[in-house]
């Protein structure tokens, strides 16, 4: 199998974010080419008809019926030439090893029906991400599993007017699993250190980054939409450096997908994991019980808090960081407490 082009670094492609409309099919969704029907015949006289008119006009219309086929007929060219493109080695990644094209067309398509009927995620405030240029969504973090995550780079890029495309900041254990983190690098996911986030940010990315870590997404259900302590403020310090607003973002419904309701130590560090999660329903129900609780989400984001004000000093301003850092904190528990309260049920 050939390789695939590696995008140079300031390569411009595709960095407003904008994207492929949102369920598209590998060679788009065109419909059939309308055929007309026969001009108008002026009868006979006796109200005869030309002979071989009806059949003229049957044909017409079997020649339309077999134009609406030719939607599928395009899906399945398409379908095909996205499988040679992979098959030759002829498509693009970028230096991070994000796959645009197999993130759109695959990793996307099969996320996008457990966004949209599973935890059927509202999504508010979609305007508050700017339509080009750089910009860092703060979000918490929770769930047992991360996919809170996978959840808002679907709501980022389904709703928002440009298609703009998330590109996550992720654990060092993501990219020590087999598997996972070759597709976490095609999705456009990347390892969550400063100078990685800041370059990102500045050739116009939007970024998203939840500080809590697994203090969030592995605290106990007690202490569901509880934020953890957001580390020490290093990704406002990244915002300030690349001069993008901060949009804090809000998920609701995620705390209760595995009610985790204890915590094996001694699996977690036989396995090497941060945690061993013990919920209702697993392990007790073996791989049935890792099938998450289908409840209805909402993901709000804030307004953005801008920081191109600041001078480029700023980013090593101690106090400054703590502020913006508890501002941001404080804005995302707020609106957590605000969407408990207006939500009807856990799962409606």
């Amino acid at each position: 199998m050939a390789d695939a082009k590696v995008i140079p670094f300031d390569d411009d492609r595709s960095r407003s974010g904008a994207g492929r409309r949102r369920g598209a099919l590998p060679g788009g969704r065109g419909q059939g080419p309308v055929t007309a029907g026969p001009a108008p015949v002026s009868a006979l006289p006796g109200g005869q008809v030309p002979d071989g008119t009806a059949e003229a006009a049957g044909a017409v219309s079997e020649d339309a019926g077999e134009g609406s086929g030719s939607g599928w007929d395009r899906r399945i060219a398409g379908g095909l030439a996205f499988l040679r493109r992979r098959l030759t080695g002829d498509y693009d990644v970028d230096e991070f090893g994000y796959d645009e094209e197999l993130t759109d067309q695959v990793l996307m398509s099969m996320l996008r029906p457990l966004a949209d009927k599973y935890f059927r995620v509202e999504v508010k405030g979609i305007e508050n991400i700017p339509s080009d240029g750089g910009a860092l969504i703060v979000a918490n973090h929770s769930g047992t599993l991360p996919l809170d995550g996978l959840m808002l780079q679907v709501a980022v890029h389904d709703n928002h007017p440009a298609e703009r495309h998330l590109r996550l900041l992720a654990a060092d254990l993501v990219f020590m699993l087999p598997v996972v983190n070759e597709l976490a690098r095609k999705a456009g996911h990347t390892l969550a250190c400063a100078e990685d986030a800041e370059r990102l940010l500045q050739r116009g990315e939007v970024v998203g980054v939840m500080p809590e870590g697994f203090k969030g997404i592995g605290k106990p259900f007690g202490e569901r939409y509880k934020l953890q302590r957001f580390g020490r403020g290093g990704f406002v310090s990244t915002a300030l450096r690349a001069g993008v607003p901060i949009v804090p973002c809000s998920i609701v419904g995620a705390e209760e997908i595995y009610p985790m309701i204890g915590n094996s130590k001694t699996l977690a560090r036989v396995l090497g994991v941060p945690y061993f999660p013990i919920t209702p329903t697993f392990p007790w129900l073996g791989p049935l019980g890792a099938l998450p609780l289908p409840t209805k989400w909402t993901i709000q984001f804030g307004e953005p808090i801008p920081t191109d004000g600041y001078p480029p000093e700023a980013a090593e301003d101690p106090m400054l960081m703590f502020n913006l850092t508890d501002q941001v904190r404080e804005q995302i528990q707020h609106t957590l407490y605000k969407l408990l309260v207006q939500r009807r049920s856990v799962f409606f």
